[in-house]
């Protein structure tokens, strides 16, 4: 069972017991697919569990057939606290935060029943907690609520069969544009859905705004999932009944506020609060008279991409050399293109993350829908050599070293009941670089949204039209530069968006194409017969430093 789901979710035609989950080009995002597919076959188990247990023969010793818990099954209601990164983005002070979403535009493979599709959807808010949440500001603070299921659903059906092609491109984007400025954040619901009708010689066209608040890109593809199954549930005269929930996200939210007052948590503050990370230097900008002016409506996208075999190296042959995952890689190389930019060997920048780590005993969020992203600050520090081996080890141990894979730095800093905890993190210099891999879509036929990939499922794939802007323009935005890569069409791709008011487009392209050029030297010294090397964390119980663990390496070797 466990080998099935394995090939399904990596995209391979058989998975063998002894495969490496990593060398197959497993991901941490891959790994939350994995644990909700083994649940829906009756078998639990966790992605601690597969990122200490590797290979299926491994895992199969420990996984179970058992239910650790139920879920509630019942509608949720009620407050619940606002989660780290909603915390984060009430502090940005957006001018418009009700303007502030994620959306897609689909294309139907055949027509849509509108009444069937507006139940689907209607079941969906109602099954999806979070989709119901509303936001309501009292003096500074905001607050959040989970409301009544739904009776009415924010559903609309736009019958444009009449008009010329052209006329149908345009009412869509301006529906589009409409929708997407529609929110009320204390009234609700947040979502809007919207079914575009062009007469019988074209396809249908769906499009489905939900702001970010609600959300996340791991959401998008259960969401997509889910409204398919609905749908097709309907249509063969069936009852919808979707997999069972698994924690809710106000559960979830009640228990992070109160882990955040756990006695352990502040013991992650010396990493947090590390002297080096005081002394940081500014990016370069090509106009620094017009920093202030970084805002939505001045950014723009430079992206590139390795080649269909430099990506199957990066994926298949890269992580045997270091055991090393993907980031690590993606990293060592940010690291280096920006050193060759900067004149600097170190990096300050944020790190996105999916953020349903198991932290707590007893969850399950595999498919939970909301916004669990979790933005932490890291150091990368390439100062002790410029040897692209001991560069991988060197990130790979940095990257091994952060607590809990980051979730605890906004717990400190948003939900800790501690004024100078806060202050302090608060203090501390800020990223001006966002990086985040989204992870690898060819494996669940994915494509390329507004947002990043979502499903290419039966019942839809990508409309080519546009789903309007998902932001308000005037808003102004946290980084210089924000990096998202991931893997579709079997290539990587990466996406570097930066403000025209502060950068030349030039600049940008030329510190991507560096990066592409520091990557693809990485992926060769791997695959070189003088590449490979073990790191502490490879060893975790035997407490060695990098120097310890050579000198014992050599030893051995030497007998």
């Amino acid at each position: 069972a466990l080998a099935q789901v394995w090939a399904e979710v990596l995209n391979i035609d058989r998975a063998g017991a002894n495969d490496n989950f990593f060398e197959l080009g497993g991901d941490s995002i891959l790994c939350i697919q994995i644990v909700a597919r083994a649940h829906q076959a009756g078998l639990q188990l966790t992605p601690t569990q597969i990122f200490q247990r590797q290979t299926i023969a491994e895992l199969a010793a420990v996984v179970s057939r058992v239910p650790v818990f139920r879920a509630e099954q019942g509608p949720v209601v009620g407050p619940l606290p606002l989660t780290p990164i909603q915390h984060r983005f009430f502090e940005m002070g957006l001018p418009d935060p009700h303007y502030w979403n994620m959306s897609v535009l689909l294309e139907a493979r055949r027509p849509l029943d509108p009444p069937w599709l507006q139940r689907a959807v209607r079941h969906l808010l109602n099954h999806h907690d979070a989709l119901r949440l509303r936001f309501e500001r009292r003096g500074s603070d905001w607050h959040q609520v989970n409301a009544n299921p739904l009776e009415t659903t924010p559903f609309i059906r736009l019958d444009l069969s009449e008009l010329s092609a052209a006329e149908q491109a345009l009412a869509i984007k301006e529906k589009a544009e409409e929708l997407q400025a529609s929110f009320n954040l204390s009234a609700g619901p947040l979502v809007r859905v919207a079914l575009f009708d062009l007469g019988s010689q074209e396809p249908n066209r769906l499009l489905i705004i939900i702001h970010h608040l609600v959300v996340d890109g791991v959401s998008w593809r259960i969401l997509l999932e889910d409204l398919q199954t609905a749908y097709q549930q309907l249509d063969r005269g069936k009852t919808i009944q979707l997999p069972g929930r698994t924690t809710s996200f106000k559960k979830w939210a009640q228990q992070l506020a109160e882990y955040a007052q756990s006695p352990d948590l502040p013991q992650e503050l010396d990493y947090w609060l590390a002297e080096s990370r005081m002394q940081i230097s500014s990016l370069p900008v090509d106009y620094p008279e017009s920093k202030r002016l970084n805002t939505v409506a001045s950014a723009s996208t430079v992206s590139v991409s390795l080649t269909t075999e430099e990506t199957r190296a990066l994926l298949q042959d890269v992580p045997t050399a270091y055991r090393t995952q993907i980031n690590d890689i993606l990293l060592a190389a940010l690291a280096q293109a920006f050193a060759q930019w900067t004149g600097s060997r170190r990096l300050l920048l944020d790190l996105e993350g999916h953020g349903r780590e198991e932290i707590l005993a007893g969850t399950n969020l595999s498919r939970t829908v909301g916004w669990f992203t979790t933005i932490f600050p890291v150091l990368l520090d390439l100062s002790k050599s410029d040897d692209p081996g001991e560069n991988i080890k060197s990130v790979k141990e940095q990257l091994r070293r952060i607590p809990n894979r980051g979730i605890g730095y906004g717990l400190l800093r948003y939900m800790r009941e501690d004024t100078e905890i806060t202050r302090k993190l608060r203090g501390l210099p800020q990223a001006e670089v966002k990086f985040n891999y989204l992870g690898q879509f060819d494996q669940s036929h994915m494509e390329q949204s507004s947002f990043g990939p979502v499903l290419e499922l039966d019942l839809f794939g990508l409309a080519y039209e546009t789903s309007g802007p998902s932001r308000g323009l005037q808003g102004g935005r946290a980084y210089l530069l924000e990096i998202n890569s991931s893997i579709a069409k079997d290539r990587l791709q990466l996406h570097w968006t930066y403000s025209e008011n502060t950068h030349r487009r030039i600049s940008v392209e030329r510190l991507a194409h560096n990066f592409g050029d520091a990557l693809r030297l990485l992926i060769d010294h791997c695959q070189s017969p003088r590449a490979g090397g073990y790191t502490p964390s490879d060893f975790p119980e035997a407490g060695l430093s990098q120097e310890e663990l050579d000198d014992l390496l050599a030893e051995l070797d030497g007998r």
